[in-house]
């Protein structure tokens, strides 16, 4: 390096790119890490997951099932192949555009969540049917941060974002949370580095986000999500 000069900043290392629904095999996988149900009363099927023109569209249609008297919906997820960890060398950007539906009993999410064990748990995207977006993060089961944010009712794209940051304690993480570009929160996730979390994008239904869920249905839409190392 000549002499003054300053250090060339390192480019940052795509995880997932933001045209990686055209290649869904070589980053994504039906379902829910651990399977097909979880809270609420919709079932996760593939059949309920398309990719139309590089958006990924889940639906929500209604159903019975023999098995579980609660599951009232069959409906999509997905998860990342690719798995996240934060060390002290290496942050993450998580982003993505979504059109979520808020009406009452819709439940989607875009989020991360503990390959072993629980917590770990951030939610970038969480609708409970409101027109808002809620960032969490959970340190306990009940030791939870949470910050809202008004979300347009209209099925609009918009943008969220997480960077994951580890501290200077070498043990906690920090989560700045960004909507359409614009810094919204900070949580610290206590505990979290070297922990191995997976990318979620479902679309549950009932559950948090109350009863009855909108009788034909619901879509959810994600696209350009990208994950990088910083």
């Amino acid at each position: 390096m000549l002499s003054g000069s300053a250090p060339i900043a390192q480019a940052a290392t795509t995880v997932i790119p933001k045209d990686s629904f055209s290649s869904f095999d070589d980053f994504w996988k039906y379902l829910y890490p651990w399977g097909s149900d979880h809270n609420g009363s919709a079932r996760m099927a593939e059949s309920q997951v398309d990719v139309d023109s590089g958006t990924l569209v889940l639906k929500a249609t209604p159903t019975t099932v023999s098995d579980k008297a609660s599951i009232h919906y069959l409906s999509g997820a997905v998860h990342s192949t690719k798995q996240i960890t934060v060390t002290a060398e290496n942050s993450y950007t998580v982003y993505g555009e979504f059109s979520s539906p808020t009406a009452k009993g819709t439940w989607p999410a875009f989020w991360l969540n503990a390959a072993s064990g629980w917590p770990p748990e951030i939610d970038i995207g969480e609708w409970k049917g409101t027109a808002d977006n809620w960032f969490n993060t959970f340190n306990t089961s009940s030791a939870v941060k949470s910050t809202t944010v008004p979300w347009p009712t209209d099925l609009s794209f918009h943008s969220l974002q997480a960077v994951l940051t580890a501290e200077p304690n070498g043990a906690d993480v920090r989560v700045d949370f960004s909507m359409d570009g614009a810094l919204k929160a900070t949580h610290y996730a206590k505990g979290y580095v070297g922990k191995t979390l997976n990318l979620i994008i479902n679309l549950q239904m009932e559950g948090s986000s109350g009863t009855p869920a909108p009788a034909d249905g619901a879509t959810y839409q994600a696209r350009n999500v990208e994950v990088t190392i910083n």
